[in-house]
């Protein structure tokens, strides 16, 4: 068996459950006075790690006596699922639930009531948080789901210093919290591995390599090491500016919800580590994005390659990101010349390159990336984080020699405890102690490099082409804004094709033939976009910014239903 590790040494990472680890361990840099969240629209609004470790006492006390959270099925067991935009409680919600020895699962308020309802099954929930906006969309679904309305609390978290859980039902102005004199309830702390390897603390839903979502199983131990290890790539940065006398200051947008990991991982933990504050958006958008990035001057930002790509081509951003000194993108793929284009328009075009970082829910968010302030212009994952190994491997689980594309596989302390109810998603998504990502990577001098998704690579003559790199490409174009491929079945030729599915810029146009002869001139011949060109309005992309291929595929057995009913 071929593996590899980091070039950093691995990491004793302390036996102590992730609240303790947060409120009151030397491993995060947050001070009692440090402003850990903060509503971007009204920064008053906001919480220090002070007043964070009280009110989650107080709400974990509330949760525990009042709904049985962690009660009686012990902890871990007891899911709470919330609907919610983002605001500073959610994540002190979060804390709470997990406080209670309770479970955290968020959900996507773009759900429609069957996919949500799929998941308040799917994962007993005992307990449903909604922000207002979504009181009619949790309520349905939990009807649905034969879920009692008692066991609903709407979110009102605009007054500050006085957030609320209010009851749909009854005296829907009683709140259930009182966070200035309420009882407290002490969170137990967890200091041996196993216990802390055993305690489900979040159950977040992923569609894995493939099918429907699955609940995954992330434990005190997952949350600690990503964390602790995962950050261990700021270190040598950190030093350093301490050691030139202007130390780093924290600063970021909290954009992604909580729905998804990096909702956990990087807005919701980061911030006690490195300091700093978090400005929560409710929602996403991008006039508001960049005008929060110049009025707070902020450092850093995780975000998603759409986001980037946004910045890079508007004309509205000038000088709202010149403060910014630490720039990432994860979920997908970003090509160099994406990379260069939106470098320029950050932090004067003096800051490093964008660093791309790679993970899954299942292994806790990114369990890879370049350590801050180095430059890596060949735009690789990084190098994996301490106390991880990976594996790539073909078709039949043999490793693959270095430098040669391969399916990664991962084992560590990231790697989740497995999915929920799904023995046989068990099985099929983990290879011994390593998880199988799905992706497809080359090791090249202790750097990873993402080609694409197992499943979404196009098979041309027996050639894999990878959808992520024509894109790269494509939206290198003037003219171009964002781009898809998938591949299509050529039954002429008896393979699969790609095609392409173009974005242009406002106010110009292309012709497909321009496109298909910009790829020929750029790639190799088994590239070509001999599946064609279509243009969209835009493309259609998940909440995380992953390109959903499924939708683009199904307009593609819809056209060719129309056009053979015309036959």
């Amino acid at each position: 068996m071929r593996t590899y590790k980091s070039h950093h040494e691995d990491i004793d990472i302390p036996d102590l459950d992730i609240l303790t680890l947060l409120f009151e361990s030397e491993w995060c840099a947050a001070k009692e006075e440090t402003v850990i969240h903060a509503e971007a629209a009204n920064p008053s609004n906001s919480i220090t790690k002070s007043q964070a470790r009280e009110t989650v006492k107080r709400i974990a006390h509330v949760l525990r006596n009042k709904f049985e959270i962690g009660k009686g099925n012990g902890a871990g067991k007891d899911v709470v699922l919330s609907v919610v935009s983002g605001s500073p409680f959610i994540p002190v919600l979060f804390y709470s639930i997990v406080a209670a020895a309770g479970v955290y699962s968020g959900a996507s308020g773009a759900f429609t009531v069957t996919e949500l309802a799929r998941q308040m099954q799917d994962a007993n929930a005992k307990l449903l948080l909604c922000s207002p906006e979504y009181e009619d969309l949790t309520v349905t679904a939990a009807k649905k789901s034969n879920i009692p309305l008692s066991r609903i609390l709407i979110i009102d978290a605009k007054t500050p210093g006085d957030w609320k859980l209010l009851p749909v039902t009854g005296d829907r102005t009683r709140n259930v919290l009182d966070l200035q004199h309420g009882p407290q309830l002490e969170w137990k702390r967890i200091t041996t591995q196993h216990e802390l390897e055993q305690t489900t603390t979040c159950l977040m839903y992923s569609s894995g390599t493939t099918g429907l979502p699955k609940g995954v199983l992330i434990s005190h131990r997952n949350l600690v090491a990503c964390n602790v290890c995962g950050m261990h790539i700021t270190k040598s940065f950190l030093a350093q500016r301490e050691r030139e006398g202007r130390p780093f200051e924290f600063r970021t947008i909290a954009h992604l919800p909580m729905a998804h990991i990096g909702g956990i991982s990087w807005s919701s933990l980061n911030p006690f580590y490195l300091g700093g504050t978090a400005y929560w958006v409710d929602k996403y958008d991008f006039e508001s994005f960049i005008e929060y990035h110049r009025r707070y001057k902020l450092t850093t930002q995780w975000t998603v390659p759409p986001i980037w790509l946004a910045i890079a081509k508007s004309a509205a951003v000038t000088d709202h990101f010149d403060t910014l000194q630490i720039a990432c993108t994860g979920a997908a793929p970003m090509g160099p010349e994406l990379t260069k284009e939106a470098t320029r328009k950050l932090g004067t075009g003096k800051i490093p390159i964008i660093a791309q970082l790679w993970g899954a829910t299942e292994t806790t968010g990114s369990i890879s990336g370049v350590d801050w302030g180095y430059n890596d212009e060949t735009c690789s994952s990084g190098a994996p984080f301490p106390n991880l190994r990976l594996r790539f491997v073909d078709d039949n689980d043999q490793d693959v020699e270095p430098g040669q594309p391969g399916e990664i596989l991962v084992a560590g302390p990231f790697v989740c405890q497995g999915y929920h109810n799904r023995p046989e998603a068990n099985a099929s998504s983990f290879l011994d102690d390593f998880y199988r990502t799905g992706d497809i990577g080359i090791w090249r001098d202790g750097l990873i490099y993402v080609v694409d998704r197992k499943k979404e690579l196009i098979k041309y003559k027996g050639l894999q082409v990878a959808p992520a790199e024509l894109e790269a490409l494509l939206t290198s174009h003037p003219k171009i804004v964002d781009a898809a491929v998938i591949g299509v079945q050529d039954e002429s030729r008896a393979t699969e094709v790609p095609r392409a599915f173009i974005v242009v810029k406002p106010g110009v146009s292309v012709e497909a033939a321009e496109v298909v002869e910009f790829v020929a001139a750029n790639l190799a011949n088994h590239k070509r976009l001999r599946g064609g060109v279509e243009f969209l309005q835009e493309i259609p992309k998940s909440a995380s910014g992953k390109i959903l291929r499924k939708e683009l595929r199904q307009r593609v057995l819809e056209e060719e239903k129309r056009r053979g009913a015309k036959l």
